[in-house]
């Protein structure tokens, strides 16, 4: 698509302003009243530039999400697998807007790792076991059924020792 003749015209405009009335213009805030772009000539220091590396990660985004229960997170509507090791952590996502296909994820005492989408194919492996920690322990007893079982005997033993009058009379048919 090609660009408006009215934008063209007034990105012209807008470099002749920057080149005549800001950059060979004189400012008072520069040594000796030079202008930006004498200034910027007349610096002896050799210009340094930043590694590409270093720059790429300091415009990375950084956002927290908790491991569920199958060792996976959700990210931007796409899931991305953790570990099982993680379940119910919750790790730093570090990523590039611009490209999310590839994750870096960040937790305490672990070094900085990288995770892809999770892809489910049409025939998927075994299930790997849980980790020790997060495996089902049978219940030795119950503290509420143990609670419930002793005031029911306490209920009992009240209704045995308390006084009944339903049986008199009632063996010889007269009535009291």
């Amino acid at each position: 698509m090609e660009k408006p003749k009215t934008l063209d015209r007034l990105n012209e405009l807008f470099n002749i302003w920057l080149s005549e009335c800001y950059q060979n213009k004189p400012h008072t805030a520069l040594k000796n009243n030079l202008s930006p772009e004498a200034a910027f000539k007349s610096d002896s220091h050799p210009l340094r530039f930043i590694e590409p590396d270093v720059l790429a990660n300091a415009f990375l985004h950084c956002e927290t999400r908790k491991v569920d229960k199958s060792g996976c997170i959700n990210f931007m509507s796409k899931k991305y697998e953790v570990g099982l090791n993680f379940i119910g952590c919750t790790v730093d996502v570090v990523y590039d807007p611009a490209d999310i296909s590839e994750l870096t994820l960040e937790y305490e005492g672990y070094t900085p790792w990288q995770v892809q989408e999770l892809v489910i194919g049409a025939r998927v492996g075994k299930r790997p076991g849980l980790p020790e920690h997060l495996e089902i322990r049978p219940a030795g007893s119950s503290r509420l059924l143990s609670a419930a079982t002793s005031k029911n005997k306490e209920r009992q033993n009240r209704q045995n020792s308390a006084i009944s009058f339903r049986s008199v009379g009632k063996e010889d048919g007269n009535h009291v």
